[in-house]
């Protein structure tokens, strides 16, 4: 089995109107209720925009903001454990009509040590 992200950005959903962010929740859910009843769910969630990011150097320094390419990278991800690259395409699908905006999908490399 391949884990993948699937994520979009934060402002993808902004053309939802705020009368229907209770049934785009409601369908979300249920792509990962689904999910984990298939076994392929490894994690969900949006990150919280109204907490600014900070970076954390080797040396343990902490300055406020992203790397600039970043920055509008991630409003959502998923994490799937599928197969196959066209298995995760599927739930990318599911998550895309449920959530209302395209997904990106990405490759984990794989990792002997974990």
């Amino acid at each position: 089995m391949t884990r993948y992200l699937i994520s979009f950005p934060g402002d993808a959903m902004e053309h939802i109107p705020d009368a229907d962010e209770p049934e785009v929740a409601r369908a979300a859910h249920a792509v990962v209720d689904e999910a984990k009843k298939a076994g392929v769910y490894v994690f969900a969630g949006g990150l919280d925009e109204d907490v600014e990011p900070v970076m954390v150097a080797g040396d343990g320094t902490v300055t406020a903001g992203t790397y600039p390419q970043t920055k509008e990278q991630w409003g959502g991800v998923t994490i799937v454990d599928v197969p196959t690259r066209e298995a995760a395409l599927e739930w990318a699908a599911k998550i895309a009509a449920a959530c209302r905006c395209a997904q990106e999908v990405r490759e984990f490399m794989f990792d002997p040590l974990v």
